[in-house]
């Protein structure tokens, strides 16, 4: 009954219609009945043909809306919307003037002001007439990073460029086949990572320690700040040798090895990479294969914190056939072209 209102009603309006009006609504009928024709099985399917038609009509008579039924009415209105903006896209496009930079440039720019937060528009841009870019300072500015606050160093920098002056001693327990307990001490420098020195023992006192502290760093190598655990075997002798030597005394706080990570990182290394897989014989045996891993931690061992380089760093070959030597009896081998 509703539907049949409808249709009374739409007849009784067609007098009071303009002629263009029924027009576009004619055209708008025709062109879905040939749509529908198109696609006589599955789903119907318009093309960028149809679509331009609906769109151009409904610009030019808005009513059309009433008459669609292919197509939903916001489906329509969405198509002139995207065609609108495809339109001032084109219209808005660059027709000269200043040519674009290109994206590596782009990316070089904002990789130097990450890397450098120090760095202004005006250096960068010198840094890039240097490396033979031909590109306006207002340019850099426009590409470069922007910074909520005033530049600062990251952390990671801030200690990169205190380490070299940074050492990190300790002391691990090494058990002998008798089941006797052996001491092992080290030292390490925190900017390469470097195993400074190591020694065994079978009874650590501080007159000891103070010793291999004398021996570890001759002449002026010592560094400035030398961090350690508050072991009681620490004790006046070695706090006297290290002021002796110039050297600033950093203890960890109390039950915080985390606090003297490096050194601690080495006796895992020297664990899992060495004395786990031996059973110790005494104390001579202990201090020949420690020092054996040794050089071949410090000459020969590759460290993800220094880009896969060594503590001692090893040229890159790259000619010649590939030969390998036997390390700590096989348990590691050194790789080099001869």
């Amino acid at each position: 009954m509703i539907v049949l209102l409808c249709f009374v009603l739409a007849v009784l309006a067609v007098p009071f219609k303009s002629k263009s009006r029924l027009e576009a609504e004619n055209a708008a009928l025709r062109q879905q009945l040939i749509v529908l024709r198109r696609n006589v099985k599955g789903r119907v399917r318009l093309t960028n043909n149809d679509r331009w038609f609906f769109i151009q009509l409904y610009r030019w008579f808005p009513s059309i809306l009433q008459v669609l039924t292919v197509i939903r009415p916001e489906t329509l209105v969405r198509w002139h919307r995207a065609g609108f903006r495809c339109y001032w896209r084109w219209k808005s496009r660059p027709l000269g003037g200043r040519p674009q930079i290109e994206t590596d440039l782009r990316a070089l720019i904002r990789r130097m002001s990450i890397e450098n937060p120090l760095w202004g528009a005006p250096r960068i841009h010198g840094e890039l007439l240097k490396l033979g870019f031909e590109i306006a300072q207002s340019s850099v500015a426009k590409y470069m990073v922007k910074r909520r606050g005033p530049p600062s160093q990251g952390w990671r920098t801030f200690l990169r460029n205190h380490s070299p002056d940074i050492a990190a001693m300790d002391l691990f327990v090494v058990p002998t086949v008798s089941f006797d307990l052996l001491y092992a001490f080290v030292i390490v420098r925190l900017d390469r990572r470097k195993l400074v020195w190591i020694n065994v023992t079978t009874n650590p006192t501080a007159e000891w320690i103070a010793r291999q502290l004398t021996e570890a760093f001759p002449w002026n190598e010592a560094p400035q700040y030398l961090i350690r655990d508050r072991d009681q075997i620490y004790g006046a002798v070695v706090t006297r040798r290290i002021r002796a030597m110039g050297i600033r005394d950093k203890p960890i706080a109390l039950a915080s090895p985390w606090q003297n990570g490096f050194a601690e990182r080495l006796i895992g290394s020297i664990r899992r990479e060495c004395v786990d897989h031996f059973i110790i014989l005494g104390e001579a045996h202990l201090r020949r294969i420690l020092r054996t891993y040794a050089r071949y931690y410090n000459e020969i061992r590759t460290h993800r914190s220094l880009a896969k380089d060594a503590p001692v760093s090893r040229p890159v070959q790259r000619t010649g056939i590939i030969g390998s030597h036997i390390i700590l009896g096989g348990l590691h081998h050194h790789y080099v072209r001869v």
